[in-house]
């Protein structure tokens, strides 16, 4: 079972996830996270969730004919998790890189069980998992997240907006009641894991200075170096 004291011992590697509801702009924080360190010349990686060349594929063709249950959605993503793991995670870690991870387990943790799947059986999926050295996660109002996906010039994704759940057959609507309970998951693990709670509603510039300070102060940058 993950907890928060399961950690790789003696990697000279740092891990640093980021996480937070759809539309919370957690993407380009990381983004321009990767950029600042990549412009100190440090030894950088990035993964992002539901990758894997392994299973990505699968992935598409089971979401565009609606085949996935809530049981097989956890597992297929449990998979794609375990296969950059393995194949990415660890051993950049042992290399002694900063890796960047958009998402991390803490996204099936929320999405699992909010369609369903018992919360001791999806952490059990992930235990081999160490916990990042730090999470942040970015937290939103959910109005602000809908509009930012919508002045992005996209239609709301069938199961970002959880639409497979028969929320509500008004798009929008199934996306703020999701989303809304991913919200209150992320919420409640928030303590649990440590996670540095960033306001997601402020100025991107904002959000990117606080999270690069932290950062600094917690992970000695200067070891990274290439």
């Amino acid at each position: 079972m993950l907890d928060r004291n399961q950690s790789p011992p003696g990697y000279p590697g740092r891990l640093i996830a980021v996480e937070g509801i759809d539309g919370s702009g957690k993407s380009t924080q990381i983004y321009l996270l990767m950029r600042w360190l990549e412009r100190q010349n440090l030894k950088v990686f990035f993964s992002s969730w539901n990758s894997s060349e392994l299973v990505k594929s699968a992935t598409r063709r089971a979401k565009n004919t609606n085949l996935l249950t809530p049981t097989t959605f956890s597992l297929i993503h449990a998979t794609d998790f375990a296969d950059r793991y393995e194949r990415q995670v660890v051993p950049l870690l042992r290399a002694g890189y900063i890796v960047l991870c958009d998402r991390y387990v803490f996204t099936a943790f929320a999405r699992d069980v909010v369609r369903g799947c018992p919360a001791e059986w999806v952490r059990g999926n992930y235990r081999f998992a160490c916990l990042p050295d730090l999470t942040f996660f970015f937290k939103t109002s959910l109005e602000v997240s809908l509009q930012r996906i919508l002045d992005g010039k996209r239609t709301l994704k069938y199961f970002e907006a959880g639409m497979d759940l028969k929320l509500s057959p008004d798009i929008e609507e199934s996306y703020r009641v999701f989303q809304g309970r991913l919200l209150e998951q992320y919420l409640a693990m928030s303590s649990e894991f440590g996670f540095h709670v960033i306001d997601a509603n402020q100025l991107v510039e904002s959000q990117q200075a606080v999270v690069r300070q932290i950062v600094a102060d917690r992970i000695p940058l200067v070891d990274y170096a290439i």
